[in-house]
């Protein structure tokens, strides 16, 4: 072996030395957690076409009761069951104004001399649906992101405490959420609505008693988990409070464990006031949501089929982007799935 070296040419070891020190540079820019989650979320396609359906249905929600040439209240009792007509698109044979009449195919505008025009259709009573239907989606995206930010708040503080400060205090706070975890969500809605006037106060109320429990089990598990590390242990010894502790140390660590799970809490309460709404125990007429839409299309399903269509394609969409966001959101913030 050692002859062997002898053969080699004097410059060689010299190459082999930059070769070996060019082998231990770091080549990969350094970047921060959340760019990098960024950078990760961006190769999942689902997830940002569903960052776009999601931005779309909430910008439409907020804008489309009123750039519709008529609005969500308003009955005219002549212009009751149209089908959807919408200008330009009706030469195309679609959503003309044509509608089955003892089974033949006629135009119903023709028909009652309506010379306007209804997006989406109108209902019994001649409101437009169009209308309804965004207004019904501002309503149960209200629902859903108050109730997601009322189980977060609650969640975040009752787990972290629990977790962070054990002992008999985690023995205690557990117990109470083993009693709340027992009783059924649809019980807790009947007591709510025996005490309270159906509607959106009573829904967000009934949502949050116990949807905030979910959250707070998984800060406790990561608070648990956290909070005996090295950098706590030494943040404690060199002084640092509780507060500054939770705040500084723990907290950041869980962030992303938030988000995640609020994501999956939006569509969860979505579902859950459509529910409600649709059998009854939501909100009342003439208020609108996309439970009580459906609700309404059920019931005419055979004749008006566009009653139920428009409302169950937004529920679905919504359900399938949000899912589809937080499991992106899931494998970009964890640090398993990093490259």
């Amino acid at each position: 072996m050692s002859q062997d070296l002898k053969k080699l040419p004097a410059d060689s070891f010299d190459r082999i030395q930059v070769d070996s020190s060019q082998a231990e540079r770091i080549t990969k820019p350094s970047v921060s957690f959340w760019k990098d989650a960024w950078y990760r979320i961006r190769k999942n396609k689902a997830a940002i076409v569903s960052v776009f359906i999601l931005a779309f249905i909430i910008f439409m929600s907020l804008i489309g009761p009123y750039i519709g040439p008529h609005d969500a209240e308003t009955q005219t009792i002549t212009h009751a069951n149209l089908p959807p007509k919408v200008p330009g698109v009706e030469k195309l044979g679609i959503m003309d104004g044509h509608g089955n009449l003892a089974g033949k195919e006629v135009d119903l505008y023709e028909l009652k001399n309506v010379d306007t025009y209804y997006w989406f259709g109108t209902d019994g009573l001649g409101r437009d649906m169009f209308a309804r239907v965004w207004e019904g989606t501002q309503v149960s995206l209200f629902i859903a992101f108050m109730a997601a930010l009322i189980d977060m708040v609650i969640g975040v503080a009752y787990g972290g405490i629990s977790g962070y400060y054990g002992g008999r205090v985690d023995d205690v706070m557990q117990r109470i959420v083993e009693i709340l975890i027992g009783i059924p969500n649809l019980v807790i809605v009947i007591l709510m609505i025996m005490f309270m006037d159906p509607g959106i106060t009573a829904i967000i109320i009934a949502i949050t008693i116990t949807g905030w429990i979910g959250m707070s089990r998984v800060v406790r598990a990561q608070v648990l988990k956290y909070k005996n590390q090295e950098f706590v242990l030494a943040s404690r010894t060199l002084g640092a409070s509780n507060n500054r502790i939770i705040t500084k140390h723990i907290l950041p660590n869980v962030v992303s464990i938030i988000v995640i799970n609020t994501m999956f809490t939006i569509p969860s309460a979505i579902f859950f006031e459509a529910f409600l709404s649709f059998i009854g125990l939501g909100l009342q007429p003439p208020a609108a949501s996309l439970g009580t839409l459906i609700n309404d299309g059920v019931k005419l399903l055979k004749f008006q089929p566009h009653i139920l269509v428009f409302p169950a394609v937004i529920i679905s969409l919504l359900m399938l982007s949000f899912n589809l966001l937080g499991d992106g959101l899931r494998d970009a913030l964890d640090p398993k799935m990093k490259d």
